[in-house]
């Protein structure tokens, strides 16, 4: 009696962390090469438009070419999509790490940093659908909360990590040095690729009916398979109007606090405003990175929905209420960290519902437009 073959290479929940640690790592050289980049526009020219321009070049074609890497990510292996998008952005930072060894740093320009920051974000927008939709085929329904609370506390600590070190590094080695290192990461993240299994979705009817028109109608199907769902669509349309009205606030925060420590009421309790400020953000990432903690041994509550709304009605009254009426230091640290903290069970839980409810097959291209609609604000 024959047998099915196991797959080749490192398979289930231990594939997922190897990948996940190979992509921290690679998340967290970029990170410290944006940094060490900024430093060097900021050297160079002393405008803050350069600054500016740096961030728009090195996120807008995520969101942009999101659709379009979908449509990709749904015909293309996904395994192969996560290495050709980290082999794209390791080849950006190599272009860099040529041209100030063999020309010398003084002949890199802004326009070499723009075009590879773009390079690097427009294959970037693969890499969130295809390890988003990687994850469904991976690991048990059950884990996916679990998954998603992990990849919080990986990005939250390359968050609170990277801009330290990357700071200490461009300082210490360079901007050549600190290009070299991301070189080095990048390799890590496509030898994990490499060792693991992940399989390829099952061709459902949703998906071979997906695939019946032109690319063009593929590009758009994420747009019309949500928007024919009143009930996923309800749900995304929750989260664009959090993150349109939470950006908001998170634009006011500092500014806030900067005005409050000023206020001679409060300023015997903040000496040192901008310290204080700093502090209070720097607690906000240590809430995240416990709420990432948190979901990833738990998993979050069965029923994903009490999640969602259990982490709007936390985040919001815990966080952003008491953050916006306390008066003192101590209320602000705790609207910071609470606001932080619950975040992951929020996401999480999102994330959960739509990986068990969209074919795993489509996932690519669907979950490409729920990030536009997302951020796009």
């Amino acid at each position: 009696m024959s047998q099915t073959p196991s797959p080749r290479g490192i398979h289930g929940m231990r594939a997922f962390l190897l990948v996940q640690f190979g992509q921290f790592v690679s998340l967290f050289g970029t990170s410290m090469t944006r940094v060490a980049l900024t430093f060097w526009a900021w050297d160079k020219t002393g405008e803050a438009t350069s600054l500016a321009l740096a961030g728009f070049f090195g996120f807008a074609p995520i969101v942009i070419f999101g659709p379009i890497a979908g449509a990709l990510v749904d015909r293309w292996n996904r395994k192969f999509a996560m290495m050709i998008s980290d082999l794209a952005a390791g080849l950006s930072t190599v272009g860099l790490l040529l041209i100030t060894v063999l020309a010398g740093q003084d002949r890199l320009e802004l326009w070499h940093v723009y075009l590879a920051l773009f390079v690097a974000a427009s294959f970037e927008s693969f890499q969130w659908p295809a390890y988003s939709a990687a994850i469904s085929t991976m690991l048990d329904k059950r884990h996916y909360g679990r998954a998603h609370g992990l990849q919080s506390v990986t990005e939250t600590a390359s968050g609170i990590l990277s801009p330290v070190l990357g700071a200490l590094l461009y300082t210490a080695i360079g901007l050549q040095g600190v290009l070299l290192l991301d070189v080095v990461t990048f390799t890590v993240a496509i030898g994990t690729l490499f060792i693991v299994h992940i399989p390829q979705p099952v061709v459902t009817d949703e998906g071979r009916k997906s695939r019946s028109g032109s690319f063009v109608t593929e590009v758009l199907y994420g747009f019309r398979y949500i928007f024919s769902r009143p009930s996923l669509f309800g749900l995304q349309m929750v989260f664009f109007f959090i993150n349109l009205f939470g950006t908001f606030a998170f634009t006011v925060a500092t500014p806030m606090l900067l005005s409050r420590t000023a206020d001679p009421s409060v300023a015997a309790l903040a000496s040192g405003d901008k310290v204080l400020v700093s502090t209070l953000q720097g607690i906000g990432a240590i809430g995240g990175l416990l709420g990432g903690v948190l979901m990833s041994t738990w998993g979050g509550p069965k029923r994903r929905v009490y999640g969602v709304l259990g982490g709007m009605f936390l985040e919001g009254v815990l966080g952003t209420l008491i953050l916006g009426v306390a008066q003192v230091p101590i209320g602000w640290a705790f609207g910071m960290f609470m606001s932080s903290f619950w975040i992951p069970l929020l996401n999480g839980s999102n994330q959960a519902i739509w990986q068990a409810k969209v074919a795993p097959d489509v996932q690519g291209r669907v979950f490409a437009v729920r990030r536009l609609i997302a951020q796009i604000t």
